[in-house]
């Protein structure tokens, strides 16, 4: 029977399908589920920058409060100790994690900026997690900020927290950058042990009849997938980092195909919320019995099989593929139909 192992940051994980960060992780119970139906790992749901800034903030002001009047005010401070954080509470879900399955369990933190990412960091290794994922979220929306700017700062980022710990730590990125191969060498440079590609926006819809900007949140579609599998091929074999691909895994097929392309890992949320976490199994089984049925005997046979470095004509992962997908089309084919 083939093998479903592979290495991901360093950790050995019994298959490739890892959780991505979403909130059905932050029950116990569906963390043995995803464990009992085949997942390899699970990164926990994201704690966010501006989370940490609020609360941060927030403790001040009552710790300050009213100590400049009378010195007896200070027995009406609130305890800092028993003060139930939102930090306090993550790194509380991390080490009940652990606890509960054997699997890998990583971190995540949403944000752009050092702040204080670097002591949180050290916080979430001293919590037991098996690695961290930087869920970086900078959208460019001033035109005085060049690209330079943007990217120094990430690369800055994970260098800082980098140093702060020993644990594996990973970046989720976007597409939306001037050079994604030339920024994730640079990621590697400053120490990421891994990339995941790609982070997804979600963007603001706007209500015309109450004048508002609204919140709209997707599941991601397989057909998002092209994108990740496009520069997963590209990266593959360029960096000393593993490779992970999160958005529009829904099937075994999208895992294979995320595999070929170079990734140690597939990412999969949307599709559980959709199908249901015992959906990995579902997943976990159609793989197993394709490697079996194409004579593969691991992952690592097929790894980057598909990807631009194992290509006959890398072309076909630059401008080759745009005239090549645009020639097979002609003007009848998009005539509508009778």
């Amino acid at each position: 029977m083939a093998s479903l192992e592979t290495k991901y940051l360093g950790l050995k994980l019994s298959s490739p399908l890892v959780v991505s960060s979403t909130p059905l992780s932050e029950s116990v119970t569906n963390l043995r589920r995803m464990e009992d139906s085949g997942a390899g790992a699970v990164i926990l749901t994201s704690l966010f920058e501006e989370q940490l800034i609020l609360e941060s903030k927030a403790l001040d002001a009552d710790l300050s409060r009213g100590t400049e009047s009378f010195a007896e005010s200070l027995g009406y401070l609130p305890d800092y100790h028993g003060y139930r954080q939102v930090h306090e509470t993550y790194l509380e879900q991390i080490r009940e994690a652990k606890a509960a399955v054997k699997i890998p369990i990583c971190a995540s933190l949403n944000g752009a900026t050092p702040g204080g990412w670097t002591h949180f960091a050290r916080e979430i290794q001293q919590a037991g997690a098996d690695a961290l994922e930087l869920n970086t979220y900078a959208l460019a929306s001033n035109i005085k900020t060049d690209p330079a700017t943007i990217e120094r700062r990430l690369v800055e980022l994970v260098g800082d927290v980098r140093r702060s710990v020993t644990i594996p730590v990973s970046v989720k990125l976007s597409p939306f950058y001037t050079s994604i191969p030339w920024l994730a060498g640079r990621l590697v440079e400053a120490g990421a042990n891994g990339l995941v590609l790609f982070n997804r926006f979600y963007q603001p819809d706007f209500d015309i009849e109450a004048l508002e900007v609204v919140p709209h949140l997707h599941f991601s579609r397989p057909d998002e997938l092209t994108t990740r599998l496009h520069w997963v091929a590209i990266l593959y074999g360029q960096l000393k980092a593993d490779l992970a691909i999160t958005g529009g895994v829904h099937s075994a097929s999208d895992a294979i195909k995320a595999i070929m392309a170079g990734a140690n890992v597939a990412m999969v949320a949307s599709a559980l919320h959709i199908q249901g976490i015992e959906h990995l199994r579902t997943i976990t089984d159609d793989l197993a019995k394709w490697l079996e049925e194409h004579e593969y005997e691991s992952l690592d046979q097929m790894r980057g099989s598909l990807s631009r470095k194992s290509a006959p004509d890398p072309s076909q992962f630059d401008r080759g593929n745009y005239i090549k997908t645009l020639s097979a089309y002609s003007l009848r084919d998009f005539q509508p139909a009778d």
